[in-house]
């Protein structure tokens, strides 16, 4: 499928979609997606859940836009770029969407999958890690401060985001992996609300792939944590 203009809705009923082998999930690409529109679909998919609804993972990125958390302080946003801000019903704080960052929206029903909030937060990480390892990355997660994180230049940068809202025992929002973006915006605000936290992608860490690949190699390997049951 051609990718959307900036202000398309998206149409997950129509996207092109491929059933996890591993995990039983359904990944659907969206292309660029209009993000409250994405929003809202999200919620209408979650709340028309039935007990047999299959789990999904859908792969957009979107135009640029600032999104805030439940608990996010407008006075995280350091200067107005004329960028929109949208105050959402994720966790977290204040991140930044922009094209050249692949999101992965994450539409899991809890308890089907014997997973806890946090048990999930780490299988995310724990995919990510382990998509980074696979390009050449070492990367870690951080228990305090949810997220994925590399070390550059002996500093420490975050290369993806993720916040997740519960609603009827099912998960949506996701997590948000720079790939190949302008990482400008990041510098208008405190990322996650961490004043001076950097932020990094992987193009800037030697990895040339684009939106498209990224999310295609990443969405089985979350898939595939997400399937497991949490260790005891």
């Amino acid at each position: 499928m051609e990718q959307a203009t900036p202000a398309a809705a998206p149409v997950p009923g129509r996207a092109p979609a491929r059933r996890d082998g591993a995990g039983g999930f359904v990944i659907r690409a969206l292309g660029r997606t209009d993000y409250e529109a994405c929003w809202r679909a999200m919620r209408a998919f979650t709340d028309a859940r039935e007990a047999d609804t299959a789990d999904e993972i859908w792969l957009t990125e979107h135009p640029p836009v600032y999104t805030l958390g439940l608990a996010g302080r407008r006075e995280h946003l350091r200067r107005d770029a004329g960028i929109p801000v949208i105050k959402v019903d994720r966790g977290g704080q204040i991140t930044y969407h922009g094209p050249g960052q692949v999101v992965a929206y994450l539409l899991v029903d809890l308890r089907r999958a014997r997973l806890g909030v946090r048990d999930m937060v780490r299988a995310i990480e724990a995919a990510v890690v382990e998509f980074l390892d696979s390009q050449g990355i070492s990367a870690y997660g951080r228990h305090e401060a949810p997220g994925v994180y590399v070390r550059r230049g002996g500093i420490e940068c975050k290369v993806a985001a993720l916040g997740l809202k519960v609603r009827n025992g099912c998960t949506y929002h996701g997590l948000a992996l720079n790939v190949a973006m302008d990482l400008a915006p990041f510098g208008d605000i405190d990322p996650c609300g961490y004043p001076g936290l950097a932020v990094t992608q992987l193009a800037d860490c030697g990895v040339a792939l684009d939106v498209a690949a990224a999310g295609a190699a990443l969405a089985p390997i979350l898939a595939r944590h997400l399937s497991r049951p949490p260790s005891t």
